[in-house]
C-alpha cells in the first residue's frame, strides 16, 4: 500500500493525479453484478496481465470477505469504478463474490447506520 507522495499516483499537494475513470480505463459498468454490500475476497490465484496499482491494493484489501463499499472507501474511488475494477478480478479468478443474504429489511435504518459507523471506524 502506498501514502500519498509514495509514487506516481498520488501527490501532497495536488491529490491524486488520475482521474478515476482513467482508472477503469473510462469503462463505467462491471462485468459482474455487484452492489454495495456485495462480499468479495481474494482467491488466491495470480491474474495473468497487467494490473493497475489500484487493482493490487483491492486484492490486498480483500484478503478476507469484505464489502463492495468498503472496498471503495479504502481505494478513495468512486463506488462505480471501485465496481469495475473489482469485476475486473473477478473475471480474471484473483476474487470471488456472493451477495448480500438478507434476512431482513435492507434499507432498515439501524442496518444503513452500523454500515456507516463501522466505515467511519475503519478510515
Amino acid at each position: 500500500m502506498t501514502a500519498a507522495g509514495d509514487g506516481p499516483w498520488l501527490d501532497d499537494a495536488a491529490g491524486r493525479l488520475v482521474r478515476p475513470f482513467t482508472v477503469s480505463d473510462g469503462r463505467t459498468r462491471p462485468t459482474v453484478a455487484l452492489d454495495l454490500m456485495s462480499q468479495v475476497m481474494a482467491t488466491g490465484a495470480t491474474p495473468l496481465g497487467y494490473l493497475g496499482p489500484e487493482h493490487a491494493e483491492a486484492i490486498e484489501r480483500c484478503r478476507v470477505p469484505v464489502a463492495v463499499a468498503e472496498v471503495a472507501a479504502h481505494l478513495k474511488l468512486p463506488v462505480a469504478v471501485t465496481k469495475v475494477l473489482l469485476a475486473d478480478l473477478v473475471d480474471c479468478g484473483a476474487l470471488t463474490t456472493k451477495p448480500p443474504a438478507f434476512h431482513h429489511n435492507p434499507t432498515d435504518r439501524a442496518l444503513l447506520e452500523a454500515v456507516l459507523d463501522g466505515l467511519r471506524r475503519q478510515l
